[in-house]
């Protein structure tokens, strides 16, 4: 369905406003690339010259990078946060469990305003993540499953309509899909860990179908104190792991006879 720009505001600014709105809604995602200038002048029904003067008052604003070649794409607006910082948070312990602390609550405000806002086309969203789980889930595939897990959170902030929700659960699942609090891949190495993690996921996903969001609540928080749980085993085992390791090699240091 082609977009069209409201005509009441100076072409320009009319046609700057509008990306912004997509952007801010969540249709343009961060890194998108946008369409060839020609067809998205005809898709928001403006000229090209009032495209072009648009495009440049978003890149003046940093929300529209240009390319080499000529392309264009969304900023990356979902990390704000500086790349020192993150490292920094991610290297502490205690950072990564205020990073799940806050998630389980987002997580359970997320699903219960999903419940209660999702629409058919959200619920068909839902839908296609939690069979892609399955799928990966049945072909014992970790990688996929652990992107396809990332990708029903992201379609539960998307159905939750609330953009502010949305745009911070965006900026914690990128940093997620990137390993920088925790890596997942941990996590769905375990068969018994990914049994759990699925029925969890298919509650989630039941409740907000059933638009139960007493249930998604308590489904969504229920998943992140179990992650939460066996991410701190995981932890403590490869601790247990390395001290044992050093007990065998003398720190390193002694000499064995």
């Amino acid at each position: 369905m082609a977009s069209e720009v409201n005509k009441g505001a100076p072409a320009a600014q009319a046609t700057a406003r509008h990306i912004e709105d997509l952007i801010l809604e969540g249709s343009l995602r961060p890194g998108d690339p946008l369409l060839p200038e020609r067809e998205m002048a005809l898709r928001l029904n403006v000229s090209r010259p009032t495209l072009r003067q648009g495009i440049r008052l978003l890149e003046d604003k940093g929300l529209i990078l240009a390319e080499p070649g000529g392309g264009r794409r969304v900023a990356p607006l979902a990390t704000s946060i500086t790349d020192p910082l993150v490292e920094l948070m991610a290297s502490r312990p205690e950072v990564v469990e205020d990073y799940l602390e806050l998630r389980g609550t987002l997580e359970g405000m997320a699903a219960s305003l999903a419940a209660t806002r999702a629409n058919d086309v959200d619920r068909e969203t839902l839908g296609r993540c939690m069979a892609r789980i399955d799928q990966a889930h049945d072909d014992a595939d970790p990688r996929d499953e652990a992107e396809a897990d990332v990708d029903l959170h992201v379609a539960v902030y998307e159905a939750s309509h609330n953009i502010v929700l949305l745009q911070i659960m965006r900026a914690l699942s990128g940093m997620l899909r990137k390993g920088v609090f925790h890596n997942r891949q941990k996590l769905y190495a375990r068969p018994e860990v990914r049994d759990v993690l699925r029925a969890q996921h298919r509650a989630i996903h039941d409740t907000i179908i059933a638009r139960d969001p007493e249930g998604a609540a308590r489904a969504a928080i229920d998943h992140m104190h179990y992650t939460r749980r066996v991410l701190a085993e995981i932890v403590a085992a490869e601790a247990r792991l390395e001290i044992s390791l050093r007990r065998i090699e003398g720190g390193s240091i002694a000499q064995r006879r």
